[in-house]
């Protein structure tokens, strides 16, 4: 039987007299078998482990943040959360539009554990990271002329500084992705995290002001790129070149860079867009709304970013029916653990703001509601895309991106313009809806399309949202933020 390879980042076939890897045998149910699991090796082991690290320190991760926040709008103001808003939207829309894909391309390369390949890898980072700096200079003064905000001009460039120092980020992180081995990273992760919290929190009490969040921004980078050299395992990098080893990098990520300025479209248009059409601090409230009620969805994002593509690596479903068993079953449990999660965010987001918030960023509630709802139908299809990069198809996978962004930039611009700010939240559902035929095209020319699955988790999601707005309708009717 023929089986898809993956050679300097094309499909092609193998021939005929090759052995198909014989697939893993399930976990026998017994007395003690989840305790093997997780201490064992097999591909089934390391990807139930993973997951379990990601969620946890996505949890932990997610607690820092909601408490810094917490502290934070006690200490500053909506409209800061406004500007900062845009300026993250700007600094992580500038790495996206630049993401030439070297996380997958090592996670996904024959080479992935090369030192030369890696080196290259790293010497490619560093550049962009220098790029990334000059550009956010580049853009300060005339986006504080766009948007009238002249503190965006000095703001910008010291929020870029941590794109520069993000440059150095040893590959022992891709490294460590790419064996499923997340424990350590995650860890140090969340290290950075606390620390970086007490930084911004000491510089707002004492400069009361955005530029806090910026420097405290700045520190954060700088404090886990220290913690991931010194306390990783694994090769350290150094500069170097390896020609045939960035062709195939560029190869590989050409395509996913342009998915990935598409991406930035999906992500973060919202708020570049918003910051235009409504006042600094409502787009502080849709901020902070974009916090709590993405948690669910982010953390979903944390698990399969990491887990997916070596699952369809070493799972092809296309190569026996208990793979695809395999991938139904993990697919089931992230994609229906996250619509249940976001429809309990979605049923007590009013009052859960006006519990967590003081006045006025309570006015953030029924906006929790609505972001959460319109998450529903991404969480349902999350995940099923990285079959295409598992694969080496980058270019099927942009194409469902640009697809996806296109639908998202003209839903939410129409619907805002039918029904303001809630009808733009709702068109970020209706786009995904639209790019849906795309991306099941993709998925079968993979082996990896399950549309019936697909059908019942977008009911499902359906269902959930129109209960949950029918339980905070009134405070969504209300919503008076011009």
């Amino acid at each position: 039987m023929k089986t898809g390879a993956i050679v300097d980042g094309s499909v092609r076939q193998t021939k005929p007299t090759e052995r198909p890897r014989e697939p893993e045998a399930a976990p026998a149910v017994e007395p003690g078998g989840l305790a093997r699991l997780l201490r064992g090796s097999t591909l089934s082991a390391r990807a139930a482990r993973s997951s379990a690290f990601a969620a946890a320190g996505f949890g932990a991760g997610q607690a820092i943040r909601l408490g810094s926040n917490l502290v934070l709008t006690r200490i500053l103001f909506p409209e800061d959360f406004g500007l900062m808003a845009i300026v993250l939207a700007v600094t992580t829309g500038l790495a996206l539009l630049s993401d030439i894909g070297l996380g997958p391309a090592i996670m996904q390369s024959r080479a992935g554990d090369e030192p030369r390949f890696l080196d290259t890898a790293f010497t490619i980072q560093i550049l962009r990271g220098a790029i990334l700096f000059l550009a956010t200079c580049a853009l300060a003064l005339p986006l504080a002329s766009l948007y009238g905000e002249p503190l965006l001009g000095a703001i910008l460039p010291v929020a870029g500084l941590s794109l520069l120092v993000s440059g150095f980020l040893p590959t022992k992180i891709e490294t460590a992705h790419r064996h499923l081995r997340f424990g350590r990273v995650i860890l140090l992760d969340l290290l950075s995290q606390i620390a970086g919290t007490i930084v911004v929190v000491a510089l707002a009490l004492w400069l009361r002001s955005v530029f806090a969040l910026a420097i405290g921004l700045v520190a954060g980078a700088a404090i886990r790129l220290a913690l991931v050299w010194v306390f990783l395992p694994g090769r350290g990098n150094r500069l170097g070149w390896d020609r045939p080893r960035a062709r195939e990098l560029v190869r590989f990520g050409i395509w996913i860079f342009a998915s990935t300025a598409c991406a930035f479209v999906v992500q973060h248009a919202d708020k570049l867009l918003l910051a235009k059409l409504v006042p600094l601090d409502v787009l502080g409230f849709y901020a902070i709304a974009q916090i709590l009620a993405s948690a669910p969805i982010a953390l979903q994002a944390a698990i399969l970013s990491r887990t997916m593509i070596p699952l369809y690596r070493e799972r092809p479903p296309s190569a026996s029916a208990h793979n695809r068993v395999v991938l139904r079953r993990a697919r089931i449990g992230a994609a229906g653990g996250t619509i249940a999660l976001l429809a309990l965010v979605a049923l007590v987001g009013v009052p859960l703001v006006e519990f967590l918030y003081r006045e006025p960023f309570t006015r953030a509630g029924p906006l929790v509601v609505l972001v959460a709802c319109a998450l529903m139908p991404a969480a349902a299809l999350a995940g099923i895309d990285q079959a295409a990069l598992a694969a080496g198809d980058s270019r099927g996978f942009f194409a469902v991106v640009a697809v996806r962004a296109l639908a998202h930039l003209a839903a939410f611009l129409a619907g805002y313009a039918l029904f303001g700010l809630p009808g733009a939240i709702a068109g970020q559902a209706v786009a995904v809806l639209c790019a849906y035929p795309v991306l099941l095209r993709l998925l079968r020319r993979h082996g990896a399309a399950d549309p019936a699955l697909d059908a019942a988790l977008l009911a499902a999601s359906a269902l959930l949202a129109l209960l949950a707005i029918g339980v905070s309708v009134e405070a969504i009717a209300g919503l008076a933020l011009e």
